[in-house]
């Protein structure tokens, strides 16, 4: 087998897992609420933590990508991802919820960094489009995390060996697969970040995701509550499941479709489906409508974040790692502001009241969208 189908086959690997990991926490946070007999508003704090956190990690990755191939940091992070998730299952006290939390934001915050950096290094050994189908591996790990959850609480098996299963699996994986990611892919050039005027072009890219993590972020934590609370539905992963279903059939397309109809009417078909799924869930709060518009909201927000990345792919001043580190700082500001911020107007207005939010962030991708790629005419002219 050819090198690079290898590393492609490892990297993939890799995208998997964190899909996994990441749905797994996610589709718990009902139990973690229950457990902790937390409120709304409560729930927004706990939820803080994670951007919070991961802001220690903005410099760090960027560090840690710019003076070393990507997966050294790359593998020292799932290994602490692992284990945080872990440690979340397992707490059984505030503080070290709290500590859990934090060390899982901040490696998700290095992986990320990480994993996408080897994507777009991979993608030059390919001249067919990749980019897509890692995140499209991401969702189906979404799936797969969420489908073991449903069948953990079917059989009424509890988080903390659910999460040991899922930590488990993990760190063997990630042994076997280390030794085929792709090595010296660490930039000659482009390395320093300096403090000066932001670039109009990072900074638009910056702003995509900005909303991207609003949307995506907000679905993933507040989904499973929204069919719990609203909805009513005893098995609260069905919506968080179709929409993680929807946003891997379209991310495995995505490469495809960007080649037959242009990123920018998808972005603009994203902004559509945000927007009428979310109000189609908040107008008619039962539970086939609330499926239906979650489906359209996981088709939506599916393709913001790998076409953001492969248009940051584009941007010269900077190495990959540094831009994406750059632009990832948006996302980590968009968990920072979306999940509390949907929980604190829960408090006040109401959890169908708050997901408005949602709809306001699907909108603002129009003008977006039109700054981004007029930058873009105007300096391949």
């Amino acid at each position: 087998m050819q090198e690079r189908s290898l590393q492609r086959i490892s990297l993939s690997t890799y995208f998997l897992l964190s899909g996994i990991c990441f749905s797994s926490w996610a589709s718990r946070i009902p139990t973690i609420k229950d457990n902790f007999n937390f409120s709304e508003e409560q729930l927004g704090n706990m939820l803080m933590i994670l951007p919070a956190s991961a802001v220690i990690g903005i410099p760090l990755s960027g560090w840690l990508v710019s003076k070393y191939d990507s997966r050294i940091p790359q593998q020292f992070a799932y290994v602490f991802f692992a284990i945080s998730l872990l440690l979340i299952g397992f707490a059984t006290s505030l503080p070290l919820l709290i500590f859990a939390l934090f060390l899982f934001a901040v490696s998700l915050r290095i992986l990320n960094i990480s994993i996408n950096t080897q994507s777009i290094s991979l993608q030059e050994k390919f001249e067919k489009r990749i980019v897509g189908a890692f995140h499209g591996l991401w969702s189906i790990g979404g799936v797969v995390g969420v489908l073991f959850t449903t069948l953990m609480l079917q059989l009424n098996i509890s988080i903390q060996v659910h999460f040991l299963i899922v930590a488990v699996f993990t760190l063997l994986t990630i042994f076997v697969a280390y030794p085929y990611l792709i090595k010296n892919d660490k930039a000659k050039g482009g390395n320093k970040f300096k403090l000066e005027k932001p670039n109009k072009y990072i900074m638009l890219l910056g702003f995509m995701v900005f909303l991207a993590a609003i949307c995506e972020g907000g679905m993933y934590d507040w989904n499973g509550v929204y069919f719990k609370d609203v909805v009513k539905e005893e098995v609260f992963t069905y919506g968080y499941l179709l929409f993680m279903v929807c946003m891997s059939i379209y991310r495995l397309t995505i490469d495809s479709l960007i080649d037959y109809f242009g990123m920018k009417k998808l972005y603009f078909l994203s902004s559509f489906l945000i927007m009428t799924g979310v109000s189609i869930a908040i107008l008619i709060p039962e539970f086939w409508p609330a499926l239906i518009g979650f489906c359209l909201v996981g088709i939506g927000v599916s393709g913001l974040f790998p076409m953001t990345f492969i248009l940051a792919g584009k941007a010269k001043k900077y190495s990959t790692g540094i831009v994406i580190s750059i632009i990832g700082t948006y996302s980590t500001v968009g968990m920072f502001l979306g999940p509390p911020l949907i929980g604190y107007l829960a408090a006040y207005f109401g959890l169908q009241k708050a997901f408005i939010v949602f709809i306001i962030g699907g909108f603002l991708f129009i003008p977006l969208t039109l700054s981004v790629f007029n930058h873009l005419k105007k300096h391949l002219e």
